[in-house]
C-alpha cells in the first residue's frame, strides 16, 4: 500500500519543492474538474439538440446522459 506523506514526514530542506509540487496538483485537479463540468455541459446541450429529431434522438439521449454523469462527477 502507498503511505500517504504529510508535510511532518518532508526534510526542512525540501520542504519548499514539496509545497509547489502539492499547489500545482491542487491547480491541476481544480482544472480538470471545471473541464469535465464544462465537458459534459456542452454534451448535455448536444444531446438536447440532437434530440429534437426523431432520428437523433437515438444519439441523444445517450449524449444527454453521459454529459449529466460527467457534470455530477465534476462537481461531487
Amino acid at each position: 500500500m502507498t503511505k500517504k506523506t504529510s508535510w511532518k514526514d518532508v526534510p526542512m530542506l525540501l520542504w519548499p519543492f514539496y509545497a509547489i509540487w502539492r499547489l500545482i496538483a491542487l491547480v491541476l485537479g481544480l482544472t480538470g474538474r471545471v473541464l469535465g463540468v464544462i465537458l459534459g455541459l456542452v454534451l448535455l446541450i448536444l444531446g438536447t439538440l440532437l434530440s429534437l429529431t426523431v432520428i437523433g434522438a437515438v444519439v441523444g439521449i445517450p449524449l444527454m446522459i453521459l454529459g449529466m454523469l460527467l457534470i455530477l462527477r465534476g462537481l461531487f
